[in-house]
């Protein structure tokens, strides 16, 4: 059984959580297209569609912790301070998604969507800056868990 969760924790995190991070590091880019070409449909596409990849795939990424847990609980090291640190680091993460990343994709959105005027494109790309730290942020955080996942401090399998 625990294989079989592992593999599911694993499997989950490569299918949802990568998505979240390429969509979100393309997002400013997309928007920043966007703003240079007032009018251009494709370019307000792109930006809709990474910004629905990020808030659809976040939700199911909900399955990643869950599965991970059960694999930890499994496992009997549900008291693992790298363990630990990984849930912190998670949550860290899934807070900088949630409050940081979409709510600044939703309004750089909205402002491309409002029109280009003066106050719109500074609204934009205020939000668009801030879009790049906060998704390297996001970014830092899930690699620091990936590598606290493989090295696991302690871990009696020598890898």
């Amino acid at each position: 059984m625990t294989k079989f969760l592992l593999a599911v924790h694993v499997l989950a995190a490569i299918i949802t959580i990568g998505p979240v991070t390429v969509a979100a590091g393309m997002f400013p880019v997309a928007a920043r297209r966007a703003l240079a070409a007032p009018g251009g449909a494709g370019a307000l596409t792109e930006v809709r569609t990474l910004h629905r990849i990020c808030r659809v795939y976040a939700v199911i990424a909900v399955v990643v912790p869950v599965f991970g847990l059960a694999t930890a609980r499994s496992l009997q090291v549900l008291t693992s301070p790298w363990l630990l640190t990984s849930i912190a680091l998670t949550v860290a993460a899934a807070a900088v998604l949630a409050g940081l990343v979409l709510p600044r994709q939703a309004a750089a959105l909205a402002g491309l969507h409002g029109g280009i005027d003066a106050r719109a494109t500074a609204a934009v790309q205020r939000a668009v800056g801030q879009l790049g730290m906060h998704t390297g942020v996001f970014n830092l955080l899930w690699a620091t868990v990936t590598v606290l996942m493989i090295v696991r401090p302690g871990s009696t399998t020598g890898a």
